[in-house]
């Protein structure tokens, strides 16, 4: 009996409860620990970031930040900042504020770091993405996301996003509140790595976005190669309208719960459902199979459709395609534009996916 779905016929809606619940680090990262981390040695900021969390999440309360000054220029001296920023890549130095960042490129091994926080911290804690953190908000209000996270050791935040003043003045808000009342944070997000100044320019942008919270978070920069790249070239696997059919009834009659979509019917159905109901989407989904993808030109279409990669990706779903390969669906000039970042997360985990059918 062949197990074939289809995701455009599912409706799902998750309450803010629910939400909270959810809020732990992906099924891939379940089982992440820092000693399960392999730092490259050809790039020893890993391993300083890994030492630095371990201490951050070892148990000893995090001193608040004194009054007067940011970090790295807000409102203190160069020479002051710089100490703390050399301080930051010290594996023997104690991190004294509540916020860490750790800023890097994609594939650098910040969420599994951050994964790694999450289970080492003992007490009450939270791991989500950005936008989980928005649609919680949205779902209970901000009174009532404050108080389901209030009294948390830590919480964490995946893929912080920069692009909507907004989204990033509420997490500010949000981060103000909580840990003026204790609770730690680390945040990760991601530099292109062509960017200029590499991971130094996704840092300047955070701090300056949050510049009323920028005394909170000291930085820490990971450098490294993406490990999804290191043994893939080129295109993202595809397979043509026959090899296509044939790799779906293969992995239906082997007895995988396939979902099989046309891409232009799935980006349709995701306008209808919220992105934080993407990961409720996939439950019980073991390959997702996409035909005829196409290059898209409409950036409220892409932006969903890496929303949706990202929940796609932290279920380590793998992707049977077909059309245009998905690391190359970003057209228009879109990768010149603001959301860079997201698109190029997006391809270098498309491309992961789809060496995985």
């Amino acid at each position: 009996m062949t197990k074939t779905i289809r995701i455009v016929e599912r409706n799902p809606r998750v309450s803010g409860e629910q939400l909270v619940a959810m809020m732990t680090p992906p099924p891939q990262f379940a089982e992440a620990t820092f000693d399960s981390y392999r730092p490259d040695p050809d790039h020893p900021s890993q391993g300083q970031a890994r030492d630095l969390l371990r201490k951050f999440t070892s148990g000893a309360k995090a001193a608040q930040p004194s009054g007067g000054g940011g970090f790295f220029g807000f409102g203190r001296k160069k020479k002051a900042a710089a100490a703390e920023a050399s301080a930051a890549q010290d594996s023997s130095a104690a991190i004294t504020k509540p916020g860490v960042y750790l800023d890097g490129g994609f594939g650098v091994g910040k969420t599994h770091l951050l994964a790694a926080a999450w289970h080492s911290q003992a007490g009450r804690k939270y791991f989500g993405t950005f936008i989980e953190y928005t649609a919680l908000v949205g779902a209970l209000g901000y009174d009532g996301a404050v108080n389901a996270l209030r009294g948390a050791k830590l919480v964490c935040i995946d893929e912080f996003e920069l692009d909507d003043p907004g989204d990033t003045m509420l997490m500010t808000r949000l981060i103000k509140d909580l840990t003026s009342s204790g609770t730690k944070i680390i945040a990760t997000s991601n530099t292109p790595p062509n960017a200029l100044g590499e991971g130094r320019f996704a840092a300047a942008d955070f701090l300056r976005e949050i510049q009323a919270m920028s005394d909170k978070f000291v930085t820490l920069r990971i450098d490294g190669q993406d490990y999804r790249q290191r043994h893939l070239e080129g295109a993202a696997k595809v397979y043509g309208d026959a090899e296509f059919a044939d790799a779906v009834s293969t992995a239906a009659e082997n007895g995988k719960i396939v979902s099989n979509d046309g891409f232009e019917q799935l980006l349709d159905h995701l306008k209808t459902v919220h992105p934080s109901s993407y990961a409720a989407l996939l439950d019980g989904v073991e390959t997702i199979a996409l035909s005829d993808v196409f290059e898209l030109t409409d950036q409220s279409a892409a932006l969903r459709f890496v929303a949706f990669i990202d929940r796609v990706y932290d279920a380590q779903i793998p992707i049977i395609s077909s059309g245009v390969p998905l690391n190359m669906i970003f057209g228009g000039g879109m990768l010149d534009g603001g959301y860079r970042k997201k698109y190029l997360r997006c391809m270098s985990r498309a491309n992961a996916l789809t060496a995985e059918s």
